[in-house]
């Protein structure tokens, strides 16, 4: 619009040009003559005309610098788009790693939740046999009394704890008729049960014992233990593969040995009865 206006000054300076017959002004310059109607008109033309210039020249600095910055835009703009374009494509690069590296633990903790389930219907499955084989066992030992023979289940294992009046004499290794009984009716049910394994443990109270034929409660104990092991096998044809014996003396009390009654709940012998471990360490030997 301004270089329009400028366009009108400069036609209307010429139309004066004619009608004066003096020579233009050049645009900036000043006139040297004495104002009269006309000049005063010419002059003030000319000195809008001077001022369109200058605001014109001052533009077109303007614009030469508006330019300048524009290139220079354009250029960091073409430096952004390169340099965002191998961050765009690092970054790709990295994002599949990052999913690639995801969807490999995620298959793996897939693959572990299936064992771990897998592992929890195994134990579920035990658990199951183990609980019906204590139900099994205390139907099958009802007629004893709780201060001869127990029956627990602990850690998934079952105990038969029978006392020492229950199986043998004071100091003695032998198996007494009654406790023959007991031991008879338990060999009947484990022999209906090939899932389990079989320790045979004796126990004592902390009375030491010395005699011709027991150094200590170690051998008192392991006798005991010894010779319930082979009464299983050799009188009601138990599987000696799936029996252990162990003598354990007075180091793995469950009562007081300062009182009687502690002492007499120590002197015990355990038919510990657990799960088979094959298929369970089976299903846990995975990488």
């Amino acid at each position: 619009m301004k270089h329009l206006k400028l366009s009108f000054f400069i036609a209307g300076i010429a139309a004066l040009s004619l009608t004066s017959c003096k020579p233009h002004v050049m645009c900036g310059d000043t006139a040297s003559e004495k104002p009269s109607v006309i000049s005063k008109r010419y002059r003030k033309a000319l000195a809008e005309r001077d001022s369109l210039c200058s605001l014109s020249k001052q533009q077109i600095t303007e614009l030469g610098s508006l330019n300048q910055n524009i290139e220079g835009l354009k250029k960091e703009y073409e430096n952004l788009k390169s340099s965002s374009g191998n961050t765009v494509a690092n970054l790709s690069g990295d994002l599949k790693n990052k999913q690639s590296e995801l969807e490999k633990k995620e298959r793996d903790l897939q693959e572990k939740e299936a064992k771990l389930k897998d592992l929890q219907g195994i134990i579920n499955r035990q658990d199951s046999i183990m609980n019906a084989l204590t139900n099994t066992v205390k139907k099958a030992l009802l007629g004893f009394n709780p201060d001869e023979l127990t029956v627990t289940m602990r850690d998934g294992k079952v105990y038969v704890s029978m006392s020492d009046k229950l199986l043998f004499k004071s100091g003695s290794p032998d198996v007494e008729s009654k406790g023959k009984e007991a031991l008879k009716k338990l060999a009947e049910v484990l022999n209906k049960n090939t899932d389990v394994s079989i320790a045979i443990e004796g126990h004592t109270d902390n009375v030491p014992i010395k005699t011709a034929q027991f150094k200590d409660n170690w051998d008192l104990s392991t006798a005991r233990a010894t010779n319930v092991v082979r009464l299983l096998t050799d009188e009601y044809g138990m599987d000696a593969k799936k029996l252990t014996a162990a003598g354990k003396g007075e180091f793995s009390p469950i009562a007081d040995n300062s009182t009687t009654e502690g002492k007499a709940k120590n002197r015990r012998t355990e038919i510990v009865l657990s799960p088979k471990l094959d298929e369970l360490m089976k299903a846990i030997s995975f990488k």
